[in-house]
């Protein structure tokens, strides 16, 4: 993966499955511009990679990044902003991939028809996400909220609402299946099935989390992948 803003669109894989994680750039002494600010981000990722990590403070941070405090507010007004930029990575890197498999399945619908291809892209979605936390685990700790206990609430509220337009956009995929199926309810049986998919998701990334990311989400995926959707 090239070296890339956290705050910019990911150029993500045509394969959900290889879905990318944080990388480090080349050092140098003197940063380029707006380097040493992805420098910033990428190294409070990596601490929160340590299993049972206390909370991060800006001095910790800075002691690890071998900079001042000051150093760090050049950058960013607040440690919460610090986080934003986590999560708008979060945010960029799955939803950059979420349209990729749409516009993959395109063709695909038109041999299939949009009820297999709805269902398929459920799931390719599903596992995708829970990839990309398996290669990131320092941000399943914010997605699962762990990150934010103590940080500003308006961290939590925007991991709330990705995980909402993540629902969304399953309800969406599974809808046509279940009118296809001549269920009287269509609707509520899209939207049971996105909230049972969504907490299969949201498990097996507290799970990973709680275990010291030991417990990988990915484990036996394709069979319950195949059993839930």
């Amino acid at each position: 993966m090239p070296d890339v803003e956290l705050t910019a669109p990911i150029a993500a894989p045509l394969d959900p499955a290889e879905s990318e994680s944080l990388t480090l750039p080349v050092t140098r002494k003197r940063p380029k511009p707006g380097e040493r600010r992805t420098q910033i981000l990428q190294a409070l990722a990596t601490m929160l990679e340590q299993p049972g990590a206390e909370r991060i403070t800006t001095a910790s941070l800075a002691a690890r990044l071998e900079v001042s405090e000051a150093a760090l507010y050049r950058h960013f007004a607040s440690k919460a902003q610090m986080f934003e930029g986590l999560i708008d990575f979060i945010e960029q890197s799955v939803f950059t991939l979420v349209n990729q498999i749409a516009q993959r399945e395109t063709d695909a619908r038109a041999h299939d028809g949009p009820v297999d291809s709805g269902v398929r892209q459920a799931s390719q979605i599903v596992r995708m996400v829970i990839q990309f936390a398996e290669k990131n685990p320092g941000m399943t700790r914010v997605m699962v909220g762990d990150a934010l206990v103590f940080e500003n609430e308006r961290l939590q509220q925007r991991m709330n609402q990705f995980f909402d337009k993540l629902e969304s956009t399953l309800k969406q995929l599974f809808r046509p299946a279940a009118t296809q199926s001549g269920s009287p309810t269509p609707t509520v049986d899209a939207n049971v099935r996105a909230s049972i998919s969504m907490a299969f998701l949201t498990g097996r990334l507290q799970r990973f989390t709680r275990s010291g990311f030991k417990r990988l989400p990915s484990e036996f995926l394709d069979e319950s992948l195949e059993l839930l959707i």
